[in-house]
């Protein structure tokens, strides 16, 4: 079974080692999560730490899926906008663990984070994935329409071709 919640500074810290595993087997099996293999354990350690500020001020806000206690999955919600872009937020990050795909965890996390973003009381959220992608047909089952595509815009996770990606957005 599959709990989520929202993790804070702290919690992602004591998780360190779990979420760096978790994002590098991510990378590795092909997330274009804005990563290029090669990919080191050691670097998405740093990325996480690089997170505990952002997640210490309030900035952002972290959902992490967890099976048997350790993290499977995990979504990132932009809060921190300027004064004109209060009423929005950016999903960001999505991953699950190689090991913990096809079982609804993303579809988990969308969906919490979407409640969460209404709870800070945002009414637009936007995304950005790999056009054409599985997860651009999970979003858009979930109610996001696509803004448009921009060709070229990200290098492959496998270091590979330059890929199109997708700008979509929801109204809550």
């Amino acid at each position: 079974m599959i709990e989520l919640q929202q993790w804070d500074a702290d919690a992602a810290q004591n998780a360190m080692a779990d979420l760096a595993e978790m994002l590098h087997a991510s990378v590795a099996h092909g997330a274009s999560i804005g990563f290029v293999m090669p990919f080191t354990l050691e670097q998405a350690r740093a990325f996480w730490q690089g997170l505990l500020p952002a997640l210490a001020r309030g900035e952002r806000a972290m959902l992490v899926a967890l099976a048997n206690g350790r993290p499977v999955g995990t979504v990132q919600l932009l809060l921190a906008m300027q004064d004109n872009g209060r009423h929005r937020a950016e999903v960001v990050k999505l991953m699950v663990h190689p090991q913990a795909r096809r079982q609804g965890v993303a579809r988990l996390l969308m969906q919490e984070v979407q409640a969460l973003a209404a709870r800070h009381h945002r009414r637009l959220l936007v995304l950005d994935t790999l056009s054409g992608s599985a997860a651009q047909g999970l979003y858009h089952q979930l109610g996001f329409e696509a803004a448009g595509d921009i060709p070229q815009y990200a290098r492959a996770s496998d270091g590979g071709a330059l890929e199109a990606t997708c700008y979509m957005y929801k109204l809550l």
